[in-house]
Parts: structure tokens; C-alpha cells; sequence
């Protein structure tokens, strides 16, 4: 997913004067990563990026998170989810840790006018459930489908618009970088003919609508467990152009191609992206396993050091029954978890699935919100019970 991309008006080399019509300069901003260490990108202001008007503080953004729950296997139905707010607003945190936080959000309405987003505490991973639209931001535009994933480096300022409400978005927030799995990769970070997806995939900013207004526009700011709102006397995508490494990026669930095998392959060959602490699959439409007595469910398997968190996009999923499109399931560390009972019976022969989901493996355990227990189904539990 590192590589480099431009747009927009650029000097032929970083540090040097770069003149407006007018005979001013432009502002250059050096937007780097890991001090100076990691993936970087330029860009070339109109205005002096570091002025604002003033600032207010929003509150806290921290989760409600419950500790010292029991520990059992967990169904939660977003189809509960009353549509609300806009694409920050809207956001129902569920479940999170030190790595990562899972919000949903159900929502309702645009984002109020001249006014834009910013994580500056962690690169963002949203995926658009359904809904078309716009993704805009200082970067530029990139246009959004239903099934998208967008990749949204922290420091970004940007604002999402759909157009027609309401919109279901899945938001998984990483406190580390975003890439795709290092395995997929050469030593020179080009993607090897082995991985499930290309290059080609992944869709960066192609317009670059430089926006030269002053006026008062407003920012939010998420940082150290708050929202702050800056003003702005300019708007913010005053961007003339930009390069480097760091950018926004879309990739559809629909483009990943699916590993398939003689017998049934273990979750990591659905590996999407990787973050600090946890992995993001895709489990998407496929041939299931060729060999004549395959079993082509997943089998019964403990996770001892990973909880795992699994978002259904359709209700197409042999293992799992009870399950409705909008489900997420959660089976944490410490407990064995599988097919349900007749599901294996009940899947030979199948040489195919139509499931779609996303799933987040984290390595350290996922605490719930009282938002995420007001959404539960209590006897998830329980359909794996047999009758004797």
C-alpha cells in the first residue's frame, strides 16, 4: 500500500521558493511519519497552515468501556442502531483497547457545511457499508462505494458526504500504522504476484479542487481521548498540490481476490491490512475446497492468544446460523469456537459461498462499551448447545 502518488501544481524540488500568481510564496508543510523516518508527503499551501482563529474544547471522546465482564462468546445486532448524527457524530464505539478501537455508526445526516474532521491520535480504517459519495479532503477528492475500505492517515483533515442517507460505516480506529501484510510484499514494497490484490486496487485522490476562501471554517480535532474544535479564517483544502507516501486510499472488499485450496485454509490468507496489535480480513463470494471429502466450513479452533471480531455484510454464512446481515460476532481469547451444530453435515457438497464479511484479530483482548451490550443477543451463547 506504501507508494507514491502527486497532484496538483509542484515546484521541481522540495525547499525552494515556489511563487503565487501574485509574486507571494506558497507554504510548503512537510507531513511526515516516525519523526522523519516514515512515509512522508508535501504539500503547498495557499494560507499558513498553523493559523487559526481560535479553538474550543468539545469534551471527551472516551469510550464507556465496561471491565470485568464474564467471558463468553458475544452476538451484537447493529440492526438496533437508530440512524444518528454525521460521520463522526454518529460513530457508537462498541469495543476496544490499547491497539484499536470498533465503532459503528448508523448515519443520519451530512456533516454541517465548512466544517471537516481530523484524527490526529490514530490512522483510520472505515468501511462503507452501502452508500455512494465523496471522500474530501486535503489531499484531494476520491469518490466512495458501497463496500469500500478507506484508509485514512491520522493528521488528515477530511470530511465524508454521501449522497442519500442513512449510511451503515464500520470505523476501526489503529493507534499504529496501517499497511498491507509485509508477506505480500517484496523487499522493495511492491506487491508480489501471490497476494490477493494489486496495486492497481487501491485508488488514490484523482482531483485536486484547490479551495482559495476565507471565511470561518471549523475543524475537529480528535486527540488524547478528546475533541477540540479549531477555526480556521481559510478552508482548509487550500492544498495547490501535494506528493509523497502519505495519502488516503480506497480499496473495494469487492476487488479482493479470495485464496481458495484442496482443503479448507486458515483465516490469514483473508488478511487485508494490518495495524499495531491486530489484522483486518476479508471473507468474500469463492470456490470452496476441491479435494472429493472436504469439509468446507472452518473448523473448530481456540483462539489462546487473539480475539476475534467478525462483521457479516450478508447473512450467507454456512458455519453461522441466527446471523443477520449487520451482525458482528465476537469470540474472545480462552474459548474454543466453530460451527454450529449440523452446520459441517449441512455443508458437504457445497462447492461454493456467497459470504461477505470483515473481520478484526486482535492480539490483545477487546473490552465492550454499554453501548455494545445494549445491542446484544444473550443467547449467542447457547446455539451451539446440542440435542440428546
Amino acid at each position: 500500500m506504501i507508494r507514491y502518488h502527486s497532484l496538483g501544481q509542484l515546484p521541481p524540488k522540495k525547499h525552494i521558493q515556489f511563487r503565487k500568481p501574485d509574486g507571494g510564496l506558497y507554504t510548503e508543510q512537510l507531513f511526515s511519519t516516525h519523526g522523519f523516518s516514515g512515509p512522508m508527503s508535501t504539500l503547498y499551501h495557499i494560507n499558513q497552515p498553523t493559523e487559526v482563529s481560535g479553538w474550543k474544547d468539545l469534551g471527551s471522546r472516551k469510550p464507556n468501556y465496561v471491565p470485568d465482564e464474564p467471558l463468553r462468546h458475544r452476538h451484537l445486532k447493529t440492526s438496533r442502531l437508530n440512524p444518528c448524527g454525521d460521520f463522526v457524530s454518529g460513530r457508537i464505539p462498541l469495543m476496544g483497547n490499547s491497539d484499536c478501537l470498533w465503532s459503528q455508526a448508523m448515519v443520519a445526516h451530512a456533516m454541517e457545511e465548512n466544517t471537516f474532521f481530523k484524527n490526529a491520535e490514530a490512522d483510520e480504517i472505515l468501511f462503507v457499508h452501502d452508500g455512494e459519495g465523496v471522500l474530501r479532503s486535503m489531499y484531494g477528492e476520491l469518490d466512495v462505494m458501497p463496500g469500500d475500505y478507506l484508509v485514512i492517515p491520522r493528521g488528515t483533515i477530511y470530511r465524508l458526504d454521501f449522497q442519500q442517507y442513512p449510511v451503515r460505516v464500520v470505523v476501526m480506529e489503529s493507534h499504529g500504522p496501517v499497511s498491507t501484510p509485509k508477506r505480500y510484499r517484496n523487499e522493495y514494497g511492491q506487491l508480489m504476484e501471490h497476494a490477493p490484490f494489486t496495486e492497481r486496487d487501491f485508488r488514490a485522490p484523482n482531483r485536486l479542487p484547490t479551495q482559495e476562501l476565507r471565511g470561518e471554517f471549523q475543524v475537529i480535532v480528535a486527540a488524547r481521548g478528546r475533541h477540540t474544535l479549531y477555526i480556521y479564517p481559510y478552508h482548509p483544502f487550500d492544498v495547490i498540490g501535494w506528493d509523497g507516501f502519505v495519502f488516503p486510499m480506497a480499496f473495494s472488499i469487492h476487488s479482493f481476490q479470495p485464496i481458495v485450496g484442496k482443503l479448507h485454509m486458515p483465516p490469514p490468507i483473508h488478511q487485508t491490512f494490518i495495524g499495531q496489535g491486530f489484522v483486518v480480513c476479508s471473507f468474500c463470494p469463492r470456490k470452496l475446497d476441491f479435494h472429493p471429502e472436504a469439509i468446507a466450513i472452518p473448523y473448530n479452533h481456540s483462539n489462546v492468544d487473539s480475539d476475534e471480531v467478525l462483521y457479516y455484510c450478508n447473512d450467507k454464512f454456512g458455519s453461522r446460523k441466527g446471523i443477520e446481515e449487520g451482525s458482528i460476532t465476537l469470540h474472545p481469547l480462552g474459548i474454543p469456537h466453530g460451527p454450529q451444530p449440523g452446520a459441517v453435515e449441512a455443508s458437504l457438497g457445497h462447492t461454493e459461498t456467497k459470504e461477505l464479511a470483515v473481520m478484526m484479530d486482535t492480539h490483545r483482548p477487546l473490552v465492550l462499551t454499554t453501548d455494545a451490550l445494549a445491542l446484544e443477543d444473550p443467547d449467542y451463547w447457547q446455539s451451539w448447545k446440542t440435542t440428546r
